[in-house]
């Protein structure tokens, strides 16, 4: 059943009548009440401050954006600059461009020199749907997490994208924040608890058989998987891993043991993404049967983004199988 405290909306099971809204709007709302609160907040964009909803931010604040045009390495490097000079820079573009193109250089005046510039990947996944696989980043988790000193963030829905932003606003490190295209169901509200590092068990069982971790667009239908397996008598346990880094090992830890096998959920390559993060964490301290539902070692394509969702297998139904797989490996 859902858990009481994630005081998530009344009618979360109820798909075709929750309200949907794409995480990059939430993030254009934090960003825009991050710069209400601290004037050193200030925002970059590389062409495309319309579709992250970075616009908001230019309108409220035109003296605090700069455009930089198409040149993602230009938009790392000025970023870093002004860190270093105690700005709070926010710096977006699609997650293909942006850690994608400018890998080396977030790398270099970023990580490296440990400034707090908040990259804002957007369009991520294959729900971009019909740009294509060129657009579709399915990487970029991998990327980023494995960079020193790097935060990485992947807010549920369009409300926990706002609370993101504004909390990445207040941490002195780098961040990668990734976002989505297409419009999520909203189930999470103002009083959600959100903090960054804390895994958030949104449904849970007294007797779980399998810890369903995920992040995301997806924890949606993890959530509606966990409501039709209890229903036909299977528990599980779901957790919202928000933050891939730094990872609650805390909560994983305490949830898998509970259950004895897990299931990880993302829209990425299931090589170096939050599946992979959750397998160290279990290889070293409590080794379990674990299934990976993500990208398996493929490119994307053009397509409706839920049609896409489900011809990847990270559907409803695809997340029921995947758990009952599991269960047969305890």
């Amino acid at each position: 059943m859902i858990n009481k405290n994630a005081k998530l909306v009344p009618n979360v099971f109820e798909k075709n009548k929750i309200e949907q809204n794409p995480t990059r709007d939430g993030f254009g709302r934090g960003l825009v009440e991050a710069g209400e609160k601290d004037e050193k907040v200030v925002a970059l964009c590389a062409d495309l401050s319309e579709s992250t909803r970075m616009q908001w931010f230019e309108e409220k604040f035109p003296e605090r954006y700069i455009e930089i045009g198409v040149a993602e390495q230009n938009l790392a490097t000025v970023a870093s600059g002004l860190a270093n000079y105690g700005k709070i820079p926010f710096i977006a573009s699609y997650a293909v461009f942006s850690p994608g193109r400018n890998n080396e250089q977030i790398r270099t005046t970023i990580s490296l020199n440990n400034v707090p510039v908040k990259i804002v990947g957007s369009h991520a996944g294959v729900s971009v749907g019909s740009d294509g696989a060129t657009h579709q980043a399915l990487e970029d988790i991998a990327l980023m997490r494995v960079q020193p000193n790097m935060v990485v963030l992947v807010p549920a829905d369009v409300e926990e994208a706002r609370k993101a932003t504004i909390a990445c606003a207040k941490l002195d490190a780098p961040v990668y924040l990734r976002l989505a295209r297409a419009k999520s169901p909203m189930f999470t509200t103002s009083d959600t608890p959100f903090e960054i590092g804390k895994a958030e068990v949104l449904f849970e069982s007294e007797k779980p058989e399998v810890a369903i971790i995920v992040c995301g667009n997806l924890v949606h239908n993890a959530l509606l998987a966990a409501n039709e397996l209890e229903k036909e008598g299977t528990s599980v346990t779901v957790i919202n891993s928000h933050t891939i880094k730094p990872m609650d090992t805390k909560t994983i830890l305490k949830e898998a043991k509970k259950a004895g096998a897990v299931v990880t959920i993302e829209e990425h390559q299931i090589a170096g993404g939050m599946g992979s993060a959750v397998a160290e964490v279990l290889v070293q301290e409590s080794p379990m049967p674990i299934e990976f539902i993500g990208v398996h070692n493929e490119f994307g394509q053009s397509g409706d983004p839920n049609e896409l969702i489900e011809h990847y297998g990270m559907g409803v139904e695809s997340i029921k199988k995947a758990v009952k797989k599991v269960i047969k490996r305890k």
